[in-house]
């Protein structure tokens, strides 16, 4: 059952500290011929992702049973997964704007920085990684999912496989929608989820995250995505919970992974 890799002290200059990153290697990474390469998913809320006893300690995503279980059954290949832990500014760090409904100021960008100058290429070195955006996603959940669609957007040519599940598109006033404006004209697969009457109210007003990422589904389909690249799964009873997320995660790595 493959390896979770964990760096406690990797740099972030960007950021002015230093972060938690973990990496699953899976089985076949091990046994593959020396010159086998392998994409990579992404994914923030590291401490939430995996299945293994220095994960959080309530429920995670168990992201790399999940993984292999698709392997097993032929639904997909074997990714290498790399999943960076937020911390306790993870409001802002996930902000890539202002939300002046909760007052907070957005630090996204030195975390995207992180991301595409420093985790990424030390990846793609230290790893036997596969180049190119259709072999390379980032996925997320809330404002977490929010931060995978917002990189995906911005650079396509890098993510090709963006997930959002139950993702904060309607943060800093919906601006998600405005900043979207285009098809990419890249290859893409964007998955996107949520329970169909999904809400919080974490910060000082109701996040509406059924009715929102329907929305935003219908906006990117207005915009010329066709049902190849994008797919929507509404759950009925779905909450905003790391075993919903859990639970709707097969069907969101099949879909986007194979």
């Amino acid at each position: 059952m493959g390896h979770v890799h964990i760096i406690r002290d990797f740099p972030s200059p960007h950021e002015g500290r230093s972060r938690t990153v973990r990496i699953y290697t899976p089985d076949a990474y091990d046994s593959a011929p020396a010159g086998h390469r392998f994409p990579v998913l992404y994914m923030n809320d590291g401490q939430n992702v995996f299945a293994h006893p220095e994960s959080a300690f309530y429920e995670t995503w168990c992201a790399n049973l999940t993984l292999e279980q698709l392997v097993r059954s032929g639904s997909i290949e074997p990714w290498l997964i790399v999943a960076v832990d937020s911390t306790s500014n993870r409001l802002a760090e996930y902000s890539p704007w202002d939300e002046p409904r909760s007052n907070i100021r957005a630090q996204g960008e030195p975390y995207v920085h992180f991301l595409l100058d420093t985790l990424k290429p030390y990846i793609d070195r230290v790893y036997r990684t596969r180049q190119g955006a259709e072999w390379t996603g980032v996925m997320g959940s809330s404002l977490g999912g929010l931060m995978a669609l917002y990189l995906g957007r911005r650079y396509p040519e890098l993510f090709g496989r963006i997930g959002g599940l139950s993702p904060s598109v309607m943060w800093g006033w919906n601006r998600l929608f405005s900043e979207w404006t285009s098809h990419s004209r890249t290859w893409s697969r964007i998955y996107l989820d949520a329970g169909a009457e999904e809400t919080i109210d974490p910060v000082g007003y109701t996040m509406y995250y059924g009715e929102a990422t329907r929305d935003f589904y219908h906006h990117l389909k207005r915009l010329g995505y066709a049902d190849h690249e994008l797919h929507l799964v509404l759950e009925p009873g779905g909450q905003h919970h790391e075993l919903a997320w859990q639970r709707r995660l097969p069907f969101a790595m099949h879909w986007l992974l194979r």
